[in-house]
């Protein structure tokens, strides 16, 4: 019955012990805000900056210094911040369309994004314009510290440079066979601004994916190239029969040519010998013209007789000719 204690007795019994725990607590609260702190400025003074990232450095919000990839110190407390910022990374920008799910097919949004695709060109046609472009930082401290929302700066160059190219090329141009000079001449224009406004971006690529007549005038525009692609396939018909027709018409006119200049050639160099000839037999005839008028005599008389198949020859002395009759011809008759 010694042991026995009332309800009030254990409450003031263990009311005690806990005013004194509670009093040996209050020992080590300054151990425990000491080695909360430490812990806290140990782990705020480490950090890590990603392999395809360039950390920059602020104190107090001023830059300092710019980190390369791995782990580095900095000091705690708020004093020093860092930012990593992608510099390998290339990002991209759709304007026209937004992709949902990138992959092998990938899903596009339904919505159409005309505020930022219709563009005018120089012949006053409107076009629905889709495209992207790509770029990456080369210098991360300009795109923190000179650019006020870079995302948003970053699509208004975009799309100014992609519409002043538009107006200086006409709706068939853009369609057809201007396209890749449009994707160089926006590559180096836009980077132009990069630069002047200091973003520390570069321009990797600008491609035009694809040039469409806005849906409501798509039917009559369908139809207007439809007709100018019969204009061409009519054209190139009669180019083809042209190409057929005109080289061979060329290449008798050129025959017909060389065997007239040929033919005139020939009588030209036949005349110019017959000339020397004659000049030749000239000189010999005044030099002796009895012998000359004899040799020429016997020469043509050679070449005379040689073509006659039957000769007949009288002596100079006959005073008459008598036919001559072949009786024996007839005897067997």
């Amino acid at each position: 019955m010694d042991d026995f204690r009332t309800p009030e007795e254990l409450f003031a019994e263990s009311k005690e012990k806990i005013r004194k725990a509670g009093q040996d607590f209050k020992k080590y609260i300054p151990l425990f805000i000491i080695i909360f702190l430490s812990v806290s400025s140990f782990k705020g003074m480490i950090y890590s900056i990603g392999p395809d990232e360039t950390g920059v450095i602020q104190r107090f919000g001023k830059y300092v210094r710019s980190v390369e990839p791995g782990l580095h110190f900095k000091i705690p407390f708020g004093i020093e911040n860092v930012t990593p910022v992608k510099v390998k990374k290339i990002f991209k920008e759709e304007f026209g369309f937004r992709t949902i799910v990138p992959d092998v097919r990938s899903q596009y949004s339904e919505h159409e994004y005309y505020d930022e695709s219709l563009m005018l060109t120089g012949d006053l046609n409107i076009l629905d314009v889709q495209w992207i472009v790509q770029f990456k930082v080369i210098d991360p401290v300009k795109l923190l510290f000179y650019v006020r929302d870079p995302s948003n700066n970053i699509r208004n160059l975009c799309e100014v440079i992609m519409s002043r190219l538009c107006g200086d090329y006409t709706v068939d141009e853009l369609l057809t066979s201007k396209r890749e000079e449009i994707d160089h001449k926006a590559d180096t224009e836009l980077q132009k601004l990069f630069d002047r406004y200091n973003t520390g971006l570069q321009v990797v690529t600008v491609k035009l994916l694809d040039v469409n007549p806005p849906n409501e005038v798509k039917p009559a525009f369908n139809e207007v190239n439809e007709a100018r692609q019969e204009r061409e396939r009519m054209i190139n018909e009669a180019w083809e029969e042209y190409n057929k027709i005109i080289p061979r018409a060329k290449g008798e006119a050129e025959q017909m040519i060389s065997e007239a200049e040929g033919y005139a050639l020939d009588k030209i160099n036949r005349a110019h010998g017959e000339t020397e000839r004659f000049l030749s037999i000239l000189e010999e005839y005044k030099k002796s013209p009895a012998v000359t008028r004899e040799r020429i005599y016997l020469e043509n008389m050679t070449e005379v007789l040689s073509k006659i198949e039957k000769k007949y020859i009288v002596s100079s002395n006959e005073k008459s000719i008598l036919p001559f009759i072949d009786l024996g011809k007839n005897k067997g008759e």
